[in-house]
């Protein structure tokens, strides 16, 4: 066996007498996707995503392990102050955040010099923020939130996320900020999520795979000039933007050509999620799966194991259940999926399967997996090394 291979054979001798159902990062796997995502980032630095991670051990370990790994980005305020207490800095809040209450604890930690970005892509979101800083006796540094998608005639090719649709826009918003006493314009983010999060190599759908390839080519062009045009109208008109944000996992080749943006986000590359495995560009390792385990067997090759159902959010569909990694060659049944309490998986490979034996599978997005456990076993050179609590083993709950 190959360094980064695995099999089934592999983690059952690894977890024999673990406890059902129990998630796992192969630290080896996991460490290789950290070396190969900074290869593909080029020349720009690495902001996490830590929605995509939701471990503040796995977080350290990624931003200790080279110099390109550069600061979080965060998904709730509460999240960014809790990090920032527990010794991290340089947090940029990939969301608008409005309670103010909230917005107040992250000013105490502004005030001690931390680095907290808040997102902004309405004039309501600035005047609001501006207030509570000056409340506060800070001054809060933001980021314009660039919308990245395109639209064609009956498709809404992205995610409806900020109102800020270019440069005009843009300079709109950067008059009303220009306006307050308690904000620093410190950069813009686009986060092209039609490039980012679309898989385009879908077994069995040429035709699919082809469009979205094709969707995917003719929106790069235009989001990148997009861009490109709102970095330099704000410079322009007297902005610095020190901080230009894009990309992620899926779209890292694309996005480190524009010269304008200073760094990429990845999360979901670390754990390479079952949704990464459908693309044309790249491939990294699985290197966080769960298990759960065989306690029923209704006919041959068809195993009901307990538990499982962890289905990632977004729209519902197929895409979205979780993926056997192993054994491999097992499968959900259209009829069921993967259930709360049980799953059935079907089964023909060599492997002899048992009542208590585990199936592993792997969460269709990377982070939400963390929402179900309190720990994640860490796995290296065919042990387990020790665990590490998830953001819910430590008692948060963000989301």
């Amino acid at each position: 066996m190959s360094r980064f291979e695995r099999t089934y054979g592999y983690y059952r001798n690894i977890f024999n007498g673990v406890q059902f159902p129990y998630a796992f990062v192969d630290l080896d796997l996991f460490d290789e996707n950290i070396k190969q995502i900074a290869k593909r980032a080029g020349n720009k630095t690495i902001r996490i995503a830590s929605k995509s991670v939701r471990c503040k051990e796995l977080l350290k370990r990624t931003l200790a392990a080279d110099p390109i790994y550069q600061g979080i980005m965060c998904y709730t305020t509460l999240e960014a102050v809790w990090l920032s207490q527990e010794g991290f800095d340089d947090l940029l809040i990939g969301y608008p955040s409005w309670h103010a209450e909230q917005v107040a604890q992250a000013c105490k930690e502004i005030a001690k010099g931390k680095t907290i970005i808040f997102m902004v892509d309405l004039p309501e979101h600035v005047t609001h923020l501006d207030k509570i800083g000056k409340a506060n006796g800070v001054t809060i540094p933001i980021c314009i939130d660039l919308d990245m998608s395109s639209d064609y005639p009956g498709l809404h090719f992205g995610v409806w996320r900020s109102s800020v649709r270019g440069k005009e826009d843009a300079l709109a918003l950067w008059s009303v900020i220009k306006s307050c006493s308690n904000l620093n314009l410190m950069g813009v983010m686009g986060y092209e999520a039609q490039i980012a999060g679309v898989g385009d190599n879908w077994p069995g759908k040429n035709a699919m795979n082809h469009v979205i390839r094709f969707l995917k080519n003719r929106s790069v062009k235009e989001i990148a000039k997009r861009r490109g045009d709102t970095v330099q109208a704000l410079r322009d008109a007297g902005a610095t933007l020190p901080l230009v944000n894009g990309g992620g996992t899926g779209s890292l080749e694309w996005t480190i050509q524009e010269p304008w943006v200073t760094e990429v986000t990845v999360g979901s590359g670390l754990y390479n999620s079952g949704l990464f495995d459908h693309y044309t560009n790249f491939r990294h390792y699985p290197s966080a799966a769960y298990a759960v385990e065989i306690v029923r067997q209704p006919k041959p090759n068809l195993y009901t194991c307990h538990s499982g159902g962890y289905t990632a959010s977004g729209a519902a569909g197929k895409d979205k259940l979780p993926v056997p990694y192993l054994p491999t060659g097992a499968s959900l049944l259209d009829q069921e999926g993967a259930g709360e309490v049980q799953t059935p998986i079907l089964y023909n490979g060599p492997e002899k399967l048992h009542l208590g034996d585990p199936v592993y599978l792997r969460h269709s997005k990377a982070g939400e997996l963390c929402e179900r456990f309190k720990d994640l076993y860490l796995v290296s050179n065919g042990k387990i090394t020790g665990t590490a609590p998830t953001y819910r083993g430590e008692g948060q709950c963000f989301v």
